[in-house]
């Protein structure tokens, strides 16, 4: 695999018993960083092992993929969760899968938030120390959306030593804040592929996106999501990873 200027990561494992989501088999030899759930939102103690095979086969980073407790919602609904106990929640499943990564010779290198629990760390700065407070424990970094008001969340995590990771996302519309749209918005999905393909070049070279309102947005970001429940990101999903190796 080639050295890429910005890394690519997924989401993913995110299977849980006979229920399957998503390609990971045909997403991980393409990407860099595998956000692997663990077990609040998605996924199983099975299916993360066999997720951490999938990413130690392909020299991939495993990170965690933590969410609020919320499988019927796939993870996708706030839950009003007292900050210490959110702190609590978010190292059990980072311990969990950090101990299956053992098992495997393995470990988890970063930490993801999911669905809700990711959106409303950008929004309230109580939860977004919860989650840091969590990640201090393991040495490890953080991603947050890439956006040019973070500085607030800057001096939390600052304050409690945890590195950030800055993200933005191949297929995904943007406002003119720099905030993702959110799903209930009509295009906040991106399913077409010029589109998904153009976001990425702009991402890549320029550090910017084109918002939902057509404004551009200055973003500077180390790695870009695609989503592993987006079908058309999956099959271009060689495409973006070249695009990201070009210079």
């Amino acid at each position: 695999m080639n050295k890429r200027s910005i890394r690519l990561n997924c989401d993913m494992g995110e299977s849980f018993g006979t229920w399957v989501m998503g390609q990971d088999d045909k997403v991980m030899p393409h990407i860099d960083m595998a956000n692997i759930a663990c077990g609040f939102h998605a996924s199983d103690p099975s299916v993360m092992s066999q997720t951490i095979e999938l990413a130690n086969a392909h020299n991939v980073e495993i990170g965690a993929h933590p969410s609020y407790p919320d499988l019927q919602g796939f993870g996708r609904r706030s839950m009003a969760i007292d900050p210490c106990q959110l702190t609590d929640l978010i190292i059990y499943q980072i311990g969990a899968l950090e101990g299956l990564c053992r098992s495997r010779g393995s470990q988890v290198q970063y930490v993801k938030p999911h669905g809700a629990l990711y959106n409303d760390m950008l929004k309230d700065e109580q939860i977004f120390e919860a989650v840091v407070d969590a990640v201090s424990c393991f040495n490890i970094p953080l991603m947050l959306l890439a956006r040019q008001d973070n500085q607030a969340l800057l001096e939390i995590a600052d304050n409690y030593d945890v590195p950030l990771l800055f993200e933005a996302f191949a297929d995904r519309a943007y406002m003119d804040d720099g905030s993702l749209a959110p799903r209930t918005l009509k295009g906040a999905v991106l399913t077409d592929e010029e589109a998904i393909l153009e976001q990425v070049r702009l991402i890549n070279v320029h550090k910017e996106v084109i918002s939902i309102n057509g404004n551009r947005v200055e973003l500077e970001a180390d790695t870009l999501c695609v989503h592993g429940d987006n079908d058309e990101s999956i099959k271009l999903i060689e495409s973006i990873a070249e695009i990201l190796e070009e210079e």
